[in-house]
């Protein structure tokens, strides 16, 4: 998606014919074939952009606003610092490009022979960016226009009546502008496990939506408050307890992210005949009540792939973590520490570096950094049995909004250690932050904060995950 600024840079392009040099770039020839690569997936109809760029006619009143754009590299967006890394879907434009893009717009922003314009893309319909073969339809879900909403667990029948590896997925909100966040992992059905029922941790909280101490809803303390809703109810039944339902991160969809397509890897996920999909939903309330209705889709193979994928948080019955003194759960043992606390006005704060030993061989082809408004940069570094170091993945400007995930293909041997630290902005000069006079703890709301590198790997299809890395804070 762009968001355009427009700047008072001029590029001042070549005549042509004036000097005898080439003549100027034109929409058909020179710029269809940049827009097609880097920018339709999102600005296309049915997508979250505010304008199409498939046409002509759709780009042309935006050429200026192009310009601007690209010039300071704010669109595409693309945060991955070029000194590091090697990233499969780096979608950030050449200087060659922003070049043919600068002068489109500075000469006039001309078509040029429609006969010279690349074949349109194919895109998926229904403002999918895959074309899934298996559509599940979540409960319609009412978000209020005020308040507090916690993290919601809801569990669903999976869509898949046999043993089936599945080979891409994506989640397709209803209303994008009030979702937080909505995961799910595939999980073994329990007899215990009651469908179409929401059930969230009650956080205790103050005035100003923020928890009160000793109250952030990670982990579990004694004496929690367990709320739950069946769909279709206005009822809130609460309890003191545990959660019954365990939930991982097989697959999110998060602000400026996309979908999960593992048929570029030859891997898939299995999910076998009788499991449950448990999804987790946090809705942050805009002042605007809505409806939501979100889909879920898939494609799926037609025989096993010869990979599997797996990732960080991968739900209860895949114990990618071994488990550590401070948590048995997968899932806050990759994201929780205690003693994580931004101060008040803290414009640089770094918070504990999270370490993670790899156990087994394994392939990482995918980085998501995640945190929430207050994030800063983030960086990944490997130290290889050897004793060698590299850095491979550093964000300097992480953006809230553009949560991408960066592509890439290492070869990790046994023994490896990844050191992932994030830094944190609660100065009156983060243009998101709520509040820079409070103290900021790990939380699931925006206004609070977390740390949690996401990793997905690449293993052979028959390979056992268990053990596969151990986690410390």
């Amino acid at each position: 998606m762009m968001r355009f600024v427009l700047a008072g840079l001029t590029v001042v392009a070549v005549a042509a014919g004036a000097t005898g040099q080439s003549s100027p770039p034109t929409f058909s020839k020179d710029v269809l074939p940049i827009l097609q690569k880097n920018c339709q997936t999102c600005h296309r109809p049915g997508q979250v952009a505010p304008m199409s760029l498939v046409t002509y006619k759709d780009a042309r009143p935006w050429a200026k606003a192009i310009k601007a754009a690209v010039t300071v590299r704010k669109m595409p967006p693309w945060f991955a610092d070029p000194q590091y890394g090697r990233f499969t879907n780096d979608r950030s434009l050449k200087q060659s490009e922003i070049d043919t893009l600068v002068q489109w717009a500075d000469s006039g922003a001309a078509e040029g022979d429609p006969q010279d314009a690349p074949p349109p893309v194919q895109w998926p319909t229904g403002g999918w960016g895959i074309q899934p073969e298996v559509v599940l339809d979540m409960p319609p879900h009412e978000v209020p226009a005020k308040g507090v909403l916690e993290w919601e667990l809801i569990a669903l029948p999976a869509p898949f009546k046999t043993d089936t590896w599945v080979t891409s997925m994506e989640i397709l909100p209803g209303e994008p502008s009030v979702v937080h966040h909505i995961c799910f992992s595939f999980e073994k059905h329990k007899p215990t496990t009651v469908y179409n029922r929401y059930e969230w941790v009650q956080v205790p909280r103050d005035e100003t939506g923020n928890p009160t101490p000793g109250n952030s809803g990670f982990g579990e303390l004694p004496g929690m408050i367990i709320a739950t809703r069946d769909v279709g109810s206005t009822e809130v039944k609460l309890t003191h307890g545990h959660p019954t339902l365990r939930q991982g991160l097989d697959f999110c969809y998060v602000p400026g992210g996309g979908y999960d397509d593992y048929r570029v890897w030859n891997a898939g996920k299995l999910v076998p005949a009788g499991s449950d999909i448990v999804v987790s939903i946090h809705y942050t309330t805009n002042g605007k009540e809505v409806v939501d209705r979100t889909k879920i889709g898939f494609t799926v193979a037609k025989t096993p792939p010869p990979k599997q994928f797996i990732v960080q948080g991968a739900g209860e019955d895949t114990p990618v973590i071994a488990p550590t003194p401070s948590s048995t759960r997968a899932v806050f043992a990759s994201a929780y520490d205690p003693k994580f606390a931004v101060p008040p006005n803290e414009a640089n704060y770094l918070a504990p570096p999270m370490d993670i030993t790899f156990l087994k061989d394994v392939e990482i082809v995918r980085l998501r950094p995640h945190a929430h408004v207050r994030g800063k940069s983030a960086q990944y570094k490997l130290t290889y049995p050897d004793g060698r170091e590299e850095v491979v993945l550093n964000v300097p400007h992480y953006d809230f909004n553009w949560q991408l995930a960066y592509g890439t293909s290492l070869k990790v041997p046994k023994g490896t250690r990844m050191r992932f630290e994030f830094r944190y902005d609660n100065s009156v000069n983060n243009k998101y932050n709520p509040d820079p006079n409070r103290w900021v703890y790990q939380g699931f709301q925006s206004w609070e904060e977390m740390m949690a590198p996401n990793l997905g790997f690449l293993v052979d299809r028959d390979v056992d995950v268990g053990g596969l890395m151990s986690v410390s804070n």
